[in-house]
């Protein structure tokens, strides 16, 4: 059988390919294609990561291993298609530059026979240009820690080097 993904840049601007690609390749394989689809040369870090509907990260599945052996680690080479996507699991998040943090969201949109005449994978539309720069990454704290309760508490103008207003004796001790 033949999945048919698209791949979305994650961005403002619509950006995103369509690719079909047979179901028993592997997840290094898919990584190529995604790679070459928008235009990078394939030569930094990347993984996939399993989804759920509200596109949270889940399950990392990386390029190279690269922990210290304490864990096992899944590998793209060892992974195949079929074996993350399916009917039932069909979003995955692929992140490629950990410097520069090119996100993806991938979802498998269906699943068909293959055709005789078509080479797979195949890239079967490409929608978009890719920016000059992967889009700026925002991480918001979700109300733990000093997260928006501490903002409230004390204002968004909070100055940490501004002593004086903070109604404390920094020699304390």
């Amino acid at each position: 059988m033949v999945y048919r993904f698209r791949v979305i840049l994650d961005t403002e601007e619509d950006v995103f390919r369509d690719i079909e690609i047979k179901q028993d390749t592997s997840l290094d394989e898919f990584h190529n294609c995604i790679t070459q689809s928008f235009g990078f040369d394939g030569t930094e870090m990347a993984s996939f990561y399993i989804s759920n509907e509200q596109w949270e990260q889940g399950e990392e599945i990386s390029l190279f291993d690269m922990s210290d052996g304490s864990s096992p680690v899944r590998l793209m080479s060892e992974t195949l298609l079929e074996d993350v996507a399916n009917k039932n699991q069909t979003r995955m998040i692929y992140i490629y530059d950990f410097l520069s943090m090119w996100t993806f969201m991938v979802e498998l949109a269906d699943i068909a026979a293959p055709e005789g005449t078509v080479d797979y994978p195949n890239l079967m539309f490409a929608h978009g240009e890719l920016p000059e720069s992967a889009p700026e990454r925002t991480f918001e704290s979700e109300g733990d820690g000093f997260g928006n309760e501490f903002e409230s508490e004390f204002g968004d103008d909070l100055n940490i080097d501004d002593y004086n207003d903070m109604g404390f004796d920094e020699n304390w001790n």
